[in-house]
């Protein structure tokens, strides 16, 4: 197990498809846009290799996706990716699915930012910050799972400040926010902060207590994104075989989720 999953959770070994239907392709083609996944091979805790997220890219195909926004981890010292090196790994799997008869996938990259000390210095070091959704800047972040964080309101006004909009990774994923869903929403209302709810934690994927805040959320049409946060072939395996099955997933897809709009 990865150290990041360790620490963090998320573990490949965490959930395994119970009481699994039979895999629903194209189940998520309204949604055009996967904008948060670790596809890109190498560079984090996601796929290890070429023939992995050629997998992965394979079965995200099936699901009805047509355009992927892959989404590396960038935290302080673990995992130290820069824009470059990301973008290079991007044309090696672009060039790599070209190959493999998978071109009718449009792929782009962004990163999703850990909040520590290191993103506080790239902002105030006018370091580059990958982006997604054109000249909307959306910047993918998110939080300790486990710690609230100090700054965050410091973070959110600093990335405002300089033209970015930011995004929430998961916000029914952090422990430190249970029974505290109205702080949720006002980031979202009050702090213009956009949530981004992981498709896979409408089956309990993470545990029931993260099912039970999206579907809070869902309820509340408190999400601007959705997305797959894919690392591995379990996340895609329930992804297939639950997700499209659950209560809340007719409910999520007749929110104004932005996936749809991103260029």
């Amino acid at each position: 197990m990865a150290f990041w999953q360790r620490l963090f959770g998320g573990s490949a070994d965490s959930a395994t498809p119970k009481g699994s239907a039979a895999p629903a392709y194209g189940a998520f083609a309204a949604l055009v846009t996967d904008m948060h996944s670790h596809v890109l091979p190498g560079l984090d805790d996601g796929a290890e290799t070429m023939e992995h997220a050629l997998a992965l890219l394979r079965e995200l195909r099936e699901a009805g996706f047509r355009r992927l926004v892959m989404t590396p981890h960038i935290m302080g010292d673990f995992y130290r990716n820069t824009p470059e090196g990301i973008r290079a790994a991007l044309a090696k799997l672009a060039e790599a699915a070209e190959a493999a008869g998978l071109s009718d996938v449009a792929l782009a990259c962004a990163a999703e930012y850990y909040l520590d000390e290191f993103l506080g210095r790239k902002l105030t070091d006018g370091t580059e910050m990958l982006t997604f959704g054109g000249e909307h800047r959306y910047l993918l972040f998110e939080t300790s799972y486990m710690n609230e964080p100090l700054n965050l309101k410091e973070i959110v006004f600093e990335l405002k400040a300089q033209g970015y909009r930011p995004v929430l990774a998961h916000p029914e994923r952090y422990t430190y926010l249970y029974g505290r869903l109205d702080e949720i929403v006002k980031l979202r209302q009050e702090a213009g902060v956009l949530l981004q709810v992981n498709l896979n934690s409408l089956a309990g994927y993470y545990s029931g207590a993260a099912q039970k805040v999206a579907e809070e959320l869902i309820d509340g049409g408190n999400v601007d994104f959705v997305g797959t946060d894919a690392h591995h072939q379990k996340h895609l395996d329930t992804l297939l075989r639950r997700v499209a099955h659950m209560p809340h997933f007719q409910k999520l897809m007749a929110l104004p989720l932005l996936n749809k709009e991103l260029g």
